[in-house]
């Protein structure tokens, strides 16, 4: 079968560092991440960003770890600006002082999106394992008076969904346009706690409901967006909009992925863009080209009739739950490992007690997973 070849990658999301002063035990970024200390420099990261708005990237995100720790942020933005990037920032706040906010806007950046973690003190600064609720309402008000659009982030889990309703009250308080309301998606650290961070199909509904009473409520003055919780809807996502076809992720260590959990994927292999370039990472290389369009699947996807909607589900969730990167995705009913799904949200509809600890993201537990091997394994 002949596959078409990529159109650009329209959106590059910049992952600047896998450092962060928060410890959030949802992270995204690798288990492994502390493998992975050597940054790109500056001039690698300008190089990157010409070589993307070349090949026709239009959209930047500057994410991390946290973006803020680089001290080269200002310089980075203002060249994404200058070549015609919508810039975005994805952070914590913790960092983003007066001073720098108004250098970010000088520097032409378009949109921040701040997380939070809960909407009280004791539970945002307990999930993300510091103190930083308070500075978290200061740079809120920050990002008003720079202008930006008030854009919020929490990832909802079973810890944080009854508090719903007050997280939103919560982002009305502060002035804010738009609220993103993420069921948490379990790979990397989430993968690891999921015992302690899937609700059940109960809280699910209530955190709907209450959502949509809120929208009535908040109608022309705040924009809720409730994320879906794909364990307990059935239905496989299109990952990140079909794998290579429209979002490029660059690692701290110049790795390129066309997501940015890839690099878990065993027999992969991924250009690092020190040594290549961005218009052969995308077009030429065997990691971008594995999964792209459907002709890489066998059954049941490669005959089922949703094959183009959903292109087979995540390729690291099927991965992490059926040990086949090549595997329908386990959420699909049409999965035969489904039942592995439908057992972790039963689990968890009993009652039963979590077997291990709650395990929040730093640096030592991830030096301890990597050597120990214990938070690694596939299929558990």
């Amino acid at each position: 079968m002949n596959t078409p070849p990529p159109g650009p990658p329209l959106w590059l999301l910049a992952e600047l560092t896998y450092r962060c002063p928060l410890h959030c035990a949802f992270c995204y970024n690798p288990v492994d991440f502390a493998q992975h200390e050597q940054e790109l420099a500056t001039a690698d990261w300008l190089r990157i960003l010409r070589e993307a708005r070349e090949l026709g990237a239009v959209q930047c995100g500057f994410s991390g770890g946290e973006p803020l720790v680089r001290d080269d942020l200002e310089e980075l933005v203002a060249e994404a600006h200058r070549l015609g990037y919508y810039t975005n920032l994805l952070t914590s706040g913790v960092g983003l002082t007066e001073s720098r906010a108004a250098a970010l806007k000088r520097a032409g950046l378009d949109h921040v999106q701040l997380s939070f973690q809960d909407s009280t003190r004791e539970m945002n600064d307990f999930l993300s394992h510091t103190r930083t609720f308070d500075l978290k309402q200061k740079v809120a008000h920050i990002l008003r008076d720079q202008g930006w659009p008030m854009v919020m982030n929490c990832v909802i889990h079973r810890l944080n969904i009854d508090h719903i309703g007050r997280i939103i009250e919560m982002a009305d308080a502060i002035g804010a346009e738009y609220l993103e309301l993420a069921n948490t998606q379990y790979y990397s650290w989430a993968f690891e706690n999921r015992e302690h961070l899937l609700p059940t199909r109960e809280q699910l509904r209530q955190a709907e409901a209450v959502t949509d009473q809120w929208r009535e409520r908040l109608a022309g003055r705040m924009r809720l967006f409730f994320v879906a919780a794909d364990y307990h809807e059935g239905k496989p996502k299109r990952c990140v909009n079909g794998w290579g076809s429209t979002l490029l992720t660059v690692a701290p260590d110049g790795v390129a992925l066309p997501c940015h959990t890839a690099r878990m994927l065993p027999g992969l292999a991924f250009p690092n863009l020190r040594e290549t370039s961005v218009r052969s990472a995308w077009l030429e290389s065997e990691g971008f080209a594995r999964y792209r369009g459907t002709g890489w699947m066998k059954e049941p996807c490669s005959s089922c009739e949703h094959r183009e909607q959903d292109l087979g589900g995540c390729r690291c969730q099927a991965f992490l739950l059926a040990g086949d990167p090549a595997a329908a995705d386990p959420v699909c009913p049409k999965s035969p490992q489904h039942a592995l799904v439908e057992e972790a949200v039963l689990r968890v509809e009993r009652g039963e007690p979590a077997v291990r600890p709650l395990v929040f993201r730093d640096p030592k537990a991830s030096r301890k997973a990597t050597s120990s091997g214990l938070l690694l394994d596939p299929a558990t």
